[in-house]
């Protein structure tokens, strides 16, 4: 028998190196920069208390169904023809699913719904299926993880037939299934329930892999502040609401990849159990990380399109909303990784705070300005600690 043959369509894998991300799951990634980008915008169109809680439950789908397909794709090999063919099938219900996006509430509930099952079950169906035979733990522990998938299927599609308020309850509890799960272990009657042994993920690739999914976010919000300001009259109060949001978005990149994102994917390659690191470092804390992203994205568009005069109550949410979920976020990862929250995320937090009670005589450019500046702070916070001479694989940094 073939080495091929013997590990069928799973990923190999080689000591002292981890797998690569392929060109087919970067394709599959653009799918998402829509869907982040559909995201924003539904946000900035209703930003309200329930048009937050509505873009919240559809960022969490978004993210789960990208997450899922990750740890797939670690163990999985892309490069085989039915995985690939997998991952374009999925891309395309992806994109009825980001279509749907903006009107999940209202018209296309079941487009949404539909495409975010079939992403869901099949996937999972297919996994178990390639795992038959070469991997029997894993194969088990996807079984349970589609008999999961299909209880929270009821839910999501039973919400497609009912009205928005009912919607917003029945996908709730589908979420929630999904969410709760793994930390169940996806305990199933008559097949029990996976320990994170039984999750033996290749750590640096999951790890790259979220890293770029941030890079997808920031991008989006780049992309974003790039085609507002074009269309917006060069004065000075507009260039500098430019210059704001994209210093804004490079101090969001740096405080995620200088220190964190390396140092997490060094310690995810050599933990004893990389499963429950992955669970809890890129499956639930990146949820934070990104959903800062995106708040912050609408909040750079909310300040171009009017950077002097008064500033609402809903530009003061979202500008410091973002930033506080983004610092958060990055605390908690870096917690998870090293074992200690950085202390220049902690003052950064605090300083947000801070501003809290001074943003009523701030105009928004002058506001977006002072959050940015706290970015910057911990930003340099850090990489200064490091040149003071710790070690990049040191709990002591920041």
């Amino acid at each position: 028998m073939t080495t091929q043959a013997a590990r069928g369509l799973l990923r190999p894998r080689k000591a002292h190196e981890h797998g690569k991300v392929t060109f087919v799951e970067l394709f599959f990634d653009l799918v998402f920069v829509f869907a982040i980008t559909q995201l924003s915008h539904g946000l900035l169109h209703d930003l309200t208390p329930l048009g937050a809680v509505h873009t919240a439950l559809l960022f969490l789908a978004v993210w789960w169904v990208w997450i899922y397909t990750s740890w797939v794709t670690n163990w999985l090999d892309p490069e085989r023809t039915p995985v690939r063919l997998l991952l374009l099938v999925l891309m395309l219900a992806g994109l009825v699913l980001s279509t749907s996006l903006p009107e999940a509430f209202a018209e296309k509930a079941l487009g949404f719904a539909g495409a975010y099952v079939f992403m869901q079950v099949g996937r999972s169906l297919f996994t178990a299926a390639a795992l038959r035979r070469h991997s029997p733990g894993n194969y088990r522990n996807f079984l349970r993880i589609s008999a999961w998938l299909l209880l929270s299927a009821v839910f999501w599609i039973a919400g497609a037939f009912v009205e928005a308020g009912a919607r917003l309850a029945l996908w709730a509890v589908a979420l929630a299934i999904e969410v709760v799960s793994p930390s169940l272990g996806f305990w199933t009657p008559g097949l029990g329930r996976s320990t994170t042994a039984d999750w033996d993920v290749e750590g640096g690739h999951l790890a790259e892999r979220c890293g770029l999914f941030v890079i997808i976010a920031l991008g989006e919000s780049i992309l974003v502040t790039g085609a507002t300001f074009a269309e917006l009259p060069l004065d000075a109060a507009t260039v500098a609401a430019f210059a704001v949001s994209f210093i804004g978005s490079v101090a969001m990149w740096w405080i995620y990849f200088d220190i964190g994102a390396e140092r997490g994917s060094h310690r995810i390659a050599h933990a004893d159990d990389p499963g429950r690191l992955a669970r809890i470092a890129y499956t639930y804390i990146h949820l934070l990380i990104v959903a800062g992203i995106i708040v912050g994205a609408v909040g750079d568009e909310l300040v171009l399109a009017h950077p002097t005069g008064h500033i609402d109550g809903k530009t003061i949410a979202v500008l410091l909303g973002g930033p506080v979920l983004y610092l958060l976020g990055n605390a908690l990862f870096k917690w998870s990784t090293a074992g200690r929250i950085p202390l220049s995320h902690l003052v950064g937090l605090v300083l947000l705070a801070v501003l809290v009670p001074v943003t009523d005589g701030l105009p928004p450019l002058l506001l977006s300005a002072a959050v940015t500046v706290v970015l910057i702070v911990v930003a340099v916070w850090e990489r200064l600690s490091l040149h003071g001479g710790q070690s990049l694989s040191s709990p002591e940094i920041g």
